[in-house]
Parts: structure tokens; C-alpha cells; sequence
């Protein structure tokens, strides 16, 4: 009788990985001052394929790249070294005053690794995308606008961000940027807004918690991708997702735990805040 040998082939979960695109949350905030110059730096050093960022917008209207509508004492400082007694709204400052602020000598309390880069100003939508122009051809962005409908002092009115949308539009023209960037946002309307002006740029509609049909609310707008937590995904919701032309990247994740769950899900690209170790991870 003859023998019948059966070989089982194991496919390294890495190759399962190997297209997945990532992300640096803030630049590289694990690593370096979060939207930072210096984190942005990093994290083309170490090879991202997304920079992901936050806008915000001051009193004399220029985008400047902020996670929060104020300045964080948290993250930042007088240039003199004095501690922040409060919190300064962006919207109410001109970027004068703006860059007038240290926001790279103090360590976010989060990231005990970090790497200080003291002097860091908050920098503008127009100074990353010309140091990239000048330095990377490759690199993507992936770029969160910000209203706040609960607290309209802090942001601007959805009818003024629908002219500041036509202003960053401009930006990216003028830099030549449209088919590597992305836009992202939790509120809709944004997106609906940026598919109309410009729909050769991508849009990213962001979700935390509820139980919503991502496939329905992607369509309704338009959106190229699907950007949840990653606790709120699974792998049937992110197949359904890229069975209708939607991709997915799970926002934020930092632990190689949570990266092995997100991989075997299959999803398109991952947010995170240490691009170096997740690269590293994925073996690419």
C-alpha cells in the first residue's frame, strides 16, 4: 500500500501583513514631540508610508497642524520654559503668537520614551508640505480636520470651515500633493464637502463606538475608507468593507496584541503611534 504524505503548508502571518500600509499617528508621538517637525522627520526616517496629523485653524486663518483647538500645557510651555497656567485657544491667537510657543521640550506623560526635541514650534500645513516636497516623493498624508459642534468657541462654524476646506484644497494643489492625500474627519459633513470641491482627494470617515452599518455610511458620503477604533472592528465587518470598494485602517494602535488581531482581520493599514517598533513588527 502505498503511503499518501500530506505536507501543510504554513503561511507566515507576516506575508498576510505585508500590504498593509502604516500610519504615524501625530507624526511618531511614541517617539518624538507629537506634530512636531521633528516627529514628522522621525517618522520618515524610519520609513511610514502615512503621516497622519490634525488641523487647526488661527485668528488670521492659516492651518496649522494641531491635535487640539488650544495650546496643550500638557505637551507644550512658554519659550522661556514657564509652565502653561491655562489653555489658550488656537482660533484666538495669530500664527505669530502660535509659534510663539515651545511645544518640543516637555515629554508626554503617555510616552515615557520619547525623545525630546526642545524649541518645536506648532508648524503650519504649508511648512510640512514644502519640506516634503523638497525631501520625499512617496510619503502620504493622512490629514484630520477638526470641528467641534458641541463647543463651536473653540473651532470654527461649519460655514467658515467650508471656506477653510477650499483653502486647504489650495494648499494641496499648490504642492502638487492631491493623490497622496487623504482627508479625515468624525464629522460627515466635512467629507461631503471635500468630495464635492475636490473628489480626486480620498476621504476618510473616522468612528468610535455605536453600532452603525459602516457599508451604509460609508456610501452615503462617498468616503474611500472606514477609519474606527480598532476595538470596534471585526474581520466579517472589514471583508464586507472591502468587498464594496472600502478600505479600512484601525485607529490607534500600539500594542503587538492588538496589531496580531488587526492583521489576521486583514485590514488595509493600521494608525500608530510608534511607526518604528510596527514596521519592525511586520518585518518589512
Amino acid at each position: 500500500m502505498k503511503k499518501i504524505i500530506f505536507i501543510v503548508m504554513v503561511i507566515p502571518q507576516m506575508l498576510i501583513a505585508k500590504n498593509i500600509s502604516i500610519h504615524g499617528h501625530r507624526g511618531a508621538r511614541a517617539a518624538r514631540p507629537e506634530n512636531t517637525m521633528a516627529a514628522f522627520k522621525y517618522a520618515l526616517e524610519v520609513g511610514v508610508d502615512v503621516l497622519e496629523f490634525d488641523l487647526s485653524v488661527t485668528k488670521d486663518n492659516v492651518l496649522v497642524i494641531s491635535h487640539d483647538p488650544y495650546i496643550n500645557p500638557t505637551i507644550c510651555q512658554h519659550q522661556n520654559g514657564q509652565e502653561l497656567k491655562a489653555k489658550t485657544i488656537i482660533r484666538d491667537l495669530t500664527l505669530k503668537q502660535v509659534q510663539m510657543f515651545d511645544c518640543g521640550s516637555i515629554r508626554n506623560p503617555r510616552f515615557p520614551k520619547q525623545i525630546l526635541s526642545p524649541g518645536e514650534k506648532i508648524p503650519t500645513l504649508d511648512e510640512l508640505f514644502l519640506y516634503i516636497s523638497k525631501n520625499n516623493k512617496k510619503v502620504e498624508f493622512n490629514i484630520e480636520t477638526k470641528i467641534i459642534p458641541g463647543q463651536p468657541e473653540l473651532t470654527v462654524s461649519p460655514e467658515k470651515f467650508s471656506q477653510l476646506l477650499i483653502k486647504i484644497i489650495k494648499i494641496i494643489k499648490k504642492f502638487k500633493m492631491e493623490k497622496r492625500t487623504i482627508v479625515q474627519s468624525f464629522d460627515y459633513r466635512t467629507l461631503k464637502w471635500i468630495k464635492k470641491l475636490y473628489p480626486q482627494v480620498r476621504t476618510s470617515q473616522l468612528i468610535y463606538g455605536g453600532m452603525v452599518d459602516l457599508v451604509a455610511a460609508a456610501k452615503a458620503i462617498n468616503a474611500d475608507i472606514v477609519s474606527p477604533h480598532y476595538s470596534w472592528i471585526n474581520k466579517d465587518e472589514v471583508q464586507r468593507l472591502q468587498n464594496n470598494g472600502i478600505q479600512v485602517a484601525p485607529w490607534t494602535a500600539n500594542d503587538k496584541q492588538v496589531w496580531d488581531k488587526l492583521i489576521k482581520m486583514g485590514v488595509d493599514a493600521i494608525i500608530t503611534d510608534d511607526p518604528a517598533v510596527l514596521k519592525k513588527y511586520l518585518n518589512y
